[in-house]
């Protein structure tokens, strides 16, 4: 049994041990969480996936599980990780380390995590669930054989979509790290760079090669909404973020040179029933598309039963609804594909190994994060062959995420 340590005890932890009610051989050991971490624990016991004992410190939970997983928020990752590297030097025996997307909020942030990984002799897993989701491994499995016949595919799209965070700090880009770009676009530029990816090659075969972004802050710059996050202690007439992010990033194939593209969209003003999260993928003769509101189940709530609603959430994740025809999805943490990730990072850390997307991996969809701001400052394409821009990005900070914002949306 490999006994998994929670830092952080949040939205996604919770999501998380959700997941693990479907996953054999791995049980939540221990939590610890500056807040939260009694509820989690029970939470974890009730739903029978391990004792989520509560330990006071990162080091006592290392010192007592085979695994951390680091589910703090963003702002806190590099010292959550510091604490980490420090138990191992004091013997604890972990067998391997976990984060959830995104690894970092720049490229100083995610070298130095990478570096301090790599110096304790951790195997890695970085936490991205669309990759995982059974949806899109499903449709890959299923044109293998198109693909071997007729080329691998040639565009995709990929967008996620919902109206806003739960917490607060999602809405400070000091804090976060930007807007949705930063908390979303992540996702989406991931998967759509594995989509383009042929069948049987790993994660990073095809090179990255130019970024075009557009970053924009529609809903939540007007007064009525900026009110509403004012309410809530984030100011967007001081330090705001973009709601709405787009661009298409090429990637070249190491083989054959042919260049293709993977286009993403995401946006914090999805006022529809809840998160949903689109794909496309288009190949020479063939295509697939996965869209996450697409569900074999549906409820109705009429307005006098409304009042009785406890948690839409309980039906679909980010719901803007309780009344109405609703969206149900009965299995969001395998739908989305937090289910087959812990299994992937539990078989690769049972064999002493990284898992599929280790934190280069993570690194790497950083650098292309950053990419996409630094074009949509810039209102230009940007050439990841070119030196200089290496080196910038090396220690690009976003104006956004520097508390700029205005600087941006008023250029």
């Amino acid at each position: 049994m490999l006994k998994v340590g929670f830092v952080g005890a949040g939205f996604v932890a919770k999501f998380h041990a959700t997941a693990l009610q479907s996953v054999r051989g791995v049980e939540v050991a221990g939590v610890t969480a500056l807040a939260g971490a009694e509820a989690l624990s029970q939470q974890i016991r009730d739903m029978g996936v391990g004792s989520g004992t509560v330990f006071p410190t990162v080091g006592e939970l290392c010192e007592n599980v085979d695994v951390a997983a680091i589910f703090a928020p963003n702002f806190a990752r590099l010292e959550v990780m510091q604490m980490i590297a420090d138990a191992r030097k004091t013997g604890a025996d972990l067998k391997g380390i976990i984060c959830e997307k995104p690894l970092a909020r720049n490229m100083k942030e995610a070298e130095a995590l990478v570096t301090m990984a790599r110096e304790a002799k951790l195997p890695t897993a970085y936490f991205e669930n669309q990759i995982h989701m059974p949806a899109v491994r499903n449709a890959r499995a299923q044109l293998a054989g198109v693909e071997q016949a007729m080329g691998p595919v040639h565009l995709t799209r990929s967008a996620e979509e919902h109206g806003g965070p739960h917490e607060p700090w999602f809405w400070d880009p000091t804090r976060q790290g930007g807007g949705v770009l930063c908390d979303m676009g992540c996702h989406s530029i991931a998967v759509g760079w594995y989509m383009l990816t042929p069948s049987g090659k790993e994660p990073r075969f095809l090179s990255p090669r130019r970024v075009t972004a557009q970053t924009m802050l529609l809903k939540w710059g007007l007064e009525e909404w900026r009110s509403k996050l004012m309410a809530r202690g984030v100011d967007y007439t001081k330090t705001p973020a973009e709601d709405y992010a787009t661009g298409a990033i090429s990637f070249q194939h190491p083989d054959t040179q042919q260049e293709v593209v993977a286009q993403f969209t995401d946006s914090w003003m999805y006022d529809a029933p809840g998160l949903r999260l689109l794909m496309e993928a288009l190949g020479p003769g063939y295509s697939y598309t996965v869209n996450s509101l697409e569900s074999p189940a549906g409820l109705f709530i009429s307005d006098e039963a409304a009042s009785s609603v406890g948690d839409a959430e309980m039906a679909l994740e980010k719901s803007q609804a309780s009344r109405g025809a609703l969206v149900l999805q009965p299995n969001e943490a395998d739908l989305y594909g937090y289910v087959d990730e812990w299994r992937d990072a539990a078989a690769a850390f049972s064999q002493q190994r990284s898992a599929l997307l280790d934190w280069e991996y993570g690194r790497e969809i950083t650098r292309l994060v950053m990419a996409s701001y630094l074009s949509a400052e810039k209102g230009a394409t940007i050439d990841l062959d070119d030196p200089k821009v290496a080196k910038d990005l090396a220690t690009y900070l976003p104006a956004i995420q520097a508390g700029d914002g205005w600087k941006v949306f008023r250029r």
